[in-house]
């Protein structure tokens, strides 16, 4: 298996089956962040996901780490938070206070630079690229972003200002993407953080054929235009674990 080359003259892509094992995944570099090359990306099963500076790197790692919105696993603690929680939650009413939010984690959002916000605020802008926001009155503490694909939800990058506000857009987002028809969540590389809640690794091959599957499938009328979302309700019998 060799890297590919991406041409600037054509949006094609390698098969993702032909990525690299070592760096799991690695399938291309170059092109650009164009809206229609990331939408055909996407549709492949392929993310961009490179250092700011750095030429750009495309990966479609095997296995695959998805989220199935029913599978999110609710600890004890945040049982009691969503209990009484303190929080609004929205969504499409900050994308790009989200993203640069995300951009300002530190270490692990390093690779959010500003090539990347303009890009993805670009898909946002032509309604396939969106954000759920956690606020705290009109302080936004929390909150996630991702690419839509039918029935599949390509989650991009998450941040927290307040304990488990992470969690809670991520909760929200599960029970409100479910009910607009909505099956599954993609999470990219499974991390301590998403498999704690619920994420787990499918091989490769499973998730682009999930892909294929929920793609063509579409959500409820009016599920992307912004709005208050409903804080979970959740029966006062607790999952296990913490």
């Amino acid at each position: 298996m060799r890297l590919y080359r991406l041409s600037p003259n054509s949006l094609q892509f390698p098969a993702p089956t032909s990525a690299l094992h070592e760096p799991n995944g690695l399938l291309a570099f170059g092109g650009d962040l164009s809206p229609e090359r990331l939408l055909i990306a996407y549709q492949q099963g392929i993310f961009p996901w490179y250092s700011p500076g750095d030429v750009i790197l495309w990966w479609s790692p095997d296995p695959r780490a998805v989220l199935f919105p029913e599978e999110f696993h609710v600890s004890r603690s945040l049982r009691r938070i969503m209990q009484r929680c303190p929080y609004r939650i929205t969504l499409n009413h900050a994308f790009g206070e989200v993203m640069a939010s995300c951009a300002e984690r530190g270490q692990e959002g390093t690779w959010i630079g500003p090539e990347v916000e303009i890009a993805y605020q670009r898909l946002h802008l032509l309604g396939q690229a969106h954000s759920i926001e956690v606020w705290d009155g009109d302080t936004l503490v929390g909150g996630m972003y991702g690419v839509a694909q039918g029935a599949l939800f390509c989650g991009e990058s998450m941040f927290s200002r307040r304990d488990n506000a992470s969690k809670i857009a991520l909760l929200t987002f599960c029970r409100f993407f479910s009910q607009q028809g909505g099956k599954l969540i993609d999470c990219q590389v499974l991390n301590s953080h998403t498999a704690s809640l619920g994420a787990r690794d499918i091989p490769r091959r499973d998730y682009l054929a999930l892909l294929g599957q929920l793609q063509p499938l579409t959500l409820a009328p009016h599920c992307w235009q912004p709005q208050t979302l409903s804080v979970v309700t959740l029966n006062s019998e607790p999952d296990s674990g913490e």
